[in-house]
């Protein structure tokens, strides 16, 4: 826990908050909330070096609620910036990276801290990302003895860290956290001598040539292969004013806001395992969950459809996509549906909306340098090898048909199994 950071409740907020003579940094979390562990060490690490230009103050939203409702936040995190005791700049929620909010910061400050020195660091393997397809990349390329090193812009986990209940990982006692299989790969890649570094922006990369270059804000790095494991983040709903209501009722994160909707109507938007599976666990808590999906059929396992189909609590809208959503104020009120066979729009009212329509991969760094498909994943083969010597992609980011974390973990020891005999290769 960073000493520059407050934690305070409510009734302090008019004096630690809007009587501060420096501008104020406001993280309202909630206690087993997966976007609020990832914002947590971001929120240290800017804690260190802005804590002299800006107070930095964190409040659980569950022991405040009635108060985080009164200033209209209703989901975790939810970061707010006050200066002269108003609130100043645009509110961040849900999955934040580090640069989205060193960015927020630097906005309300300026430019007021100066450059840091550019330390050289040179590697065998570098792996661009610390998902379960780049820790397990780390895993056997630094058992082999390779000279290893982990970038992430994040801390390490991916969307693994950020799913609540495992079932189908080989070798784990039934269900698990996603963030306990993340944290024993990161361990056991750390004991063969993995180095980690993460919260690190990447700001340029040249893959091309016999050494390989990556940039970010304090270190280049030089490597003689490079593994490209960045994975992919959730697809925004592409509905009129999705963005507008992201954090007040829009929802990418079930396990993470669901519970705020107890005995409320909410919507799900997507027919995959995990819309699915979340419409099953949104049953916990709301009074009635609607499916709303595009085809006339689900493509999650059987399982999970057998499963929803016994919900009483749960409906199915299909051949439906979500033209727009409306609300008033910070309130979700109703989402507007197109049927797709017969062109009919309908309203549905709802309080909440948790969207589950695929990823897009993290790819826009490599485009024009690396082979794509037309869809943005890297275009790697089963032996994970690129359109560049000496670079390869494992998991979410590579073309295949299956993205699942044991595949992941699959294409990452290949990976590191290919690099690590690329890099004898060249010696």
């Amino acid at each position: 826990m960073s000493k520059e950071i407050l934690y305070i409740n409510s009734d302090e907020f008019e004096n630690i908050v809007l009587k501060s003579s420096i501008p104020v940094i406001v993280d309202f979390y909630s206690e087993d909330c997966a976007p609020c562990e990832v914002l947590a060490p971001i929120y240290e690490k800017m804690a260190e070096k802005y804590g002299e230009h800006i107070k930095f103050v964190k409040i659980m939203r569950q022991a405040n609620r009635e108060f985080a409702k009164s200033i209209n936040v209703s989901s975790s995190p939810t970061v707010l910036f006050y200066k002269d005791g108003k609130e100043v700049g645009s509110r961040l929620n849900g999955f934040m990276n580090k640069p989205q909010v060193r960015k927020a910061i630097e906005e309300i400050l300026g430019d007021v801290i100066p450059r840091e020195a550019i330390q050289r660091v040179d590697c065998d393997v570098l792996i661009l990302g610390a998902g379960a397809a780049g820790l397990s990349a780390a895993i056997y390329a630094a058992r082999a003895k390779m000279n290893t090193v982990i970038i992430d812009e994040s801390v390490p986990g991916g969307q693994t860290a950020s799913t609540y209940h495992v079932a189908n990982y080989p070798g784990t006692p039934g269900v698990v956290r996603g963030k306990e299989i993340i944290q024993n790969m990161r361990e056991q890649a750390k004991s063969f001598g993995t180095r980690i570094d993460d919260l690190k922006e990447i700001s340029e990369v040249k893959l091309m040539g016999k050494t390989k270059y990556v940039l970010t804000e304090d270190t280049e790095y030089f490597a003689k292969a490079v593994i490209i494991a960045s994975g992919a983040r959730p697809r925004s709903l592409p509905a009129e004013q999705a963005d507008e209501f992201k954090g007040r009722g829009v929802h990418y994160c079930a396990t993470c806001d669901g519970s705020m909707y107890q005995d409320r109507k909410v919507v799900v938007i997507g027919g995959g395992n995990s819309a699915v599976e979340e419409a099953v666990f949104l049953t916990r808590f709301a009074s009635h969950v609607t499916i709303i999906h595009q085809f006339d059929n689900f493509q999650a396992s059987k399982t999970a459809q057998e499963e929803a189909f016994k919900n009483e609590k749960i409906d199915i809208v299909w051949d439906s996509e979500v033209r727009k959503v409306n609300g008033q104020g910070h309130a979700l009120t109703s989402v507007v549906v197109e049927n797709l066979k017969t062109k009919e729009l309908s309203e549905i009212p709802t309080e909440g909306a948790f969207v589950y329509i695929g990823t897009e991969p993290m790819s826009a760094m490599y485009s024009g340098q690396i082979e794509l498909d037309r869809w943005g994943y890297i275009s790697a083969s089963e032996d994970t090898k690129t359109s560049i010597d000496g670079v390869f992609a494992a998991g979410d980011i590579r073309t295949k048909p299956i993205r699942q974390v044991v595949t992941a973990a699959s294409d990452g020891a290949v990976a590191g199994i290919m690099a690590e005999k690329y890099v004898v290769s060249i010696k």
